[in-house]
């Protein structure tokens, strides 16, 4: 699980934890993360880095590129967008 951490990263590490988190998983295992569905770049308003949202696409494609399937989406109350993707048998 990857609440509000992921964008803190460039784009290329955020692809990278994610294919890292595939490589650990078991089958059936899953990876929960929150990034928001827009692409783009702003200040973190708790640290001044540099956030990266890599977009719904970006991250989908994170996710298939990482051989995990995305199995939901979900919004909070706080309209914060996750990501629910799971480890399929094929790729054990």
């Amino acid at each position: 699980m990857a609440i509000g951490l992921l964008f803190l990263l460039p784009e290329r590490r955020q692809r990278d934890v994610v294919r890292r988190v595939a490589d650990v998983l078991k089958p059936g295992g899953r990876f929960l993360f929150t990034a928001p569905v827009e692409g783009g770049t702003w200040p973190d308003s708790l640290t001044g880095r540099p956030s990266v949202s890599l977009g719904i696409d970006g991250y989908k494609a994170a996710i298939d590129d990482a051989g995990l399937t995305l199995v939901g989406e979900y919004l909070d109350e706080g309209e914060n967008h996750y990501y629910d993707a799971r480890k399929d048998e094929d790729f054990a």
